[in-house]
């Protein structure tokens, strides 16, 4: 019903009760009174809304407009939402009212290529009866500090390279399977309490200045041949 009839209606109302044409003053006002325009009314809040992200803000909110009216939403991230929210993404916003949103979910994201998991105190994964897999094509961890307690580990791989400015093992067993093994050391120690024993097919020392040998006891055995060739040769 247009504006023009609502008034005619209003006049003939107005007529058959008062039994003539003229209106009276508060009914004037009345008529003069603009309708409510749908386009600005404001839609009753039902809990929870579509919004897209337009910036992060420096408190940990997020900025976001929703798919329906101008004005924009100072919303905190829910705790359960994990994944860090960026401008351009869809987002699920709710709350008791709209001074009082909160941002629950990330619906769509605008580059799905990346994503990040963010919480603001510690983060525990925790499986009770299953296990836990990692599966990507690269694999990045970065930490000051990192603790590994593990009773059984398997490691497979095709190629292994360590930097470190220091390292130390210490265990009760060390046993290595290797079809070559290079070392290169600017000093090298080792100390051993008991046995130490060589099985090889030939050994070849070879020292720059000095080489000696000494104990308590000093075997040399050959069962061909032993050769001492020296420009002097102190026996005794």
């Amino acid at each position: 019903m247009t504006h023009r009839a609502i008034r005619e209606s209003a006049r003939a109302v107005v007529g058959v009760a008062a039994g003539d044409d003229t209106p009276s003053p508060d009914m004037h006002a009345l008529l003069r009174k603009p309708l409510p325009s749908s386009a600005t009314a404001v839609s009753p809040w039902t809990g929870s809304a579509l919004g897209t992200v337009v910036q992060a803000l420096a408190d940990g909110g997020f900025l976001v407009a929703p798919q329906e009216g101008v004005e924009r939403w100072h919303c905190p991230r829910a705790a359960s939402c994990l994944l860090q929210p960026c401008p351009g993404d869809t987002v699920l916003v709710a709350g008791p009212h709209r001074d009082q949103l909160y941002l629950i979910a990330v619906v769509t994201q605008a580059d799905a290529s990346q994503s990040r998991i963010v919480t603001d105190g510690d983060l525990t994964i925790s499986s009770r009866q299953g296990r836990i897999a990692l599966d990507a094509p690269t694999l990045t961890l970065q930490a000051q500090k990192a603790r590994l307690d593990i009773a059984d580990m398997d490691y497979r791989g095709a190629e292994v390279r360590v930097t470190t400015l220091v390292a130390r093992f210490v265990g009760r067993t060390l046993e290595t399977v290797l079809d070559r093994l290079s070392v290169l050391t600017r000093s090298s120690f080792r100390l051993t309490e008991e046995i130490e024993q060589v099985r090889a097919g030939q050994i070849d020392m070879q020292a720059s200045e000095t080489l000696r040998l000494h104990a308590k006891n000093t075997l040399v055995t050959s069962k061909a041949l032993v050769k001492v060739d020296a420009e002097q040769i102190h026996m005794g």
